[in-house]
């Protein structure tokens, strides 16, 4: 901020002293022009008759007079010229406001004594149209994300209240009919459920701020109760996880908003990993620095695809009726509070290989 004051008022300060010069410069002027001029006369002969004469002479009468009269004069011209150029750098800079949300390519372009304010206006520029685009690129995902769930929410919906009716109106069904209709409508009204939690999770991450209470949480044993958690999902498909941790391994987090960072992230691996694959969770501690990888097998990732990885409401897999295609805001929320931590999480993807590595301060 104080550099950037300083470069703001060096503009000022060059206009000052532009300033002062031309004045000083105007003076100096006027005094070596009635010198040369008193030198240039006396090389001629006067009569008093001559109008000439007569006219030198009152302003050698009046020279003080004269001179006052010249050099507000000169004044005026050279704060007009001044005031006409700010004038001209504020209608530049106006001109340059006006263009800071433009979405053409075309660059702000200031007179070279605004060069930095010109580089600050373009970055302004360029920033605001980024977070325009990206807010808008968030909103329409987010649309389509209403739209496809709003549309999922239909599915579900109707088999549990199709089997629901059969149940009713069939007087006469076998026990193994009626469980196997109570068992499918169990299904689908956990998966009701699990849609109308998208949506509320849509609602938290964009009306609340998250907020950390730290405390020390052994991470060994959080981990280990996570894995556990998740046996039943990882049996649908098969799936191994292990778990490489030393004993004991304490750290200084948010215990709730860190178990969710984990969660997510297994879920993730769940959601994409090849059937009868292994999850492999690592944790390293390295100096003041905590690594935790979470690695699955799954399909390679596109470049284009793990940039946007972390982006609110994007997701890998868009089909509507897909089981792994949540919200979107798994991971995006997970970042957040990674970030909070003052850590960082990346991902890659290789090999059909894919690993998020979440790095948090020991303290």
């Amino acid at each position: 901020m104080k550099r950037r004051a300083q470069r703001r008022s060096e503009v000022s300060r060059k206009l000052l002293l532009q300033y002062i010069l031309t004045i000083a410069g105007v003076i100096l002027g006027l005094y070596l022009f009635f010198v040369l001029g008193m030198l240039f006369c006396r090389m001629f002969i006067w009569y008093p008759d001559d109008p000439l004469y007569q006219v030198l002479k009152l302003m050698k009468d009046h020279i003080f007079l004269v001179l006052i009269v010249l050099a507000l004069l000169c004044w005026v011209l050279v704060t007009y010229h001044f005031i006409k150029k700010l004038l001209r750098y504020l209608d530049e800079v106006a001109s340059a406001a006006e263009h800071l949300v433009d979405p053409s390519p075309k660059p702000i372009v200031l007179d070279g004594e605004l060069a930095y304010l010109e580089h600050q206006l373009n970055q302004a520029r360029e920033k605001a149209i980024n977070s325009a685009r990206a807010a808008k690129d968030a909103e329409q995902r987010k649309n389509d994300l209403v739209v496809y769930l709003a549309h999922d929410l239909k599915t579900p919906l109707t088999s549990v209240i199709g089997y629901l009716t059969l149940l009713r109106d069939e007087g006469q069904i076998s026990p193994e009919l009626r469980q196997k209709y109570l068992s499918i409508s169990l299904d689908k009204a956990e998966r009701l459920e699990d849609l109308i939690n998208e949506f509320f999770e849509i609602t938290r991450f964009n009306l609340s701020h998250i907020t950390l209470e730290y405390s020390r949480v052994n991470l060994t044993r959080l981990l280990e109760q996570l894995t556990f958690e998740f046996q039943p999902m990882l049996m649908d498909k098969s799936l191994r996880c292990t778990l490489d941790i030393g004993p004991d391994l304490m750290v200084k987090c948010d215990v709730d908003k860190i178990q969710r960072v984990f969660d997510n992230l297994l879920r993730n691996a769940v959601n994409y990993s090849f059937e009868g694959g292994e999850i492999h969770i690592s944790v390293r501690p390295d100096g003041k620095l905590l690594h935790i990888r979470v690695s699955n097998p799954g399909n390679t990732i596109p470049q284009e695809k793990l940039n946007r990885i972390f982006e609110q409401f994007y997701r890998l897999d868009t089909a509507r009726g897909s089981k792994s295609g949540g919200a979107g805001l798994g991971l995006a929320i997970a970042k957040e509070i990674v970030e909070l931590h003052h850590g960082t999480i990346t991902a890659r993807s290789e090999d059909e290989t894919v690993t998020f590595e979440v790095t948090l301060p020991m303290d």
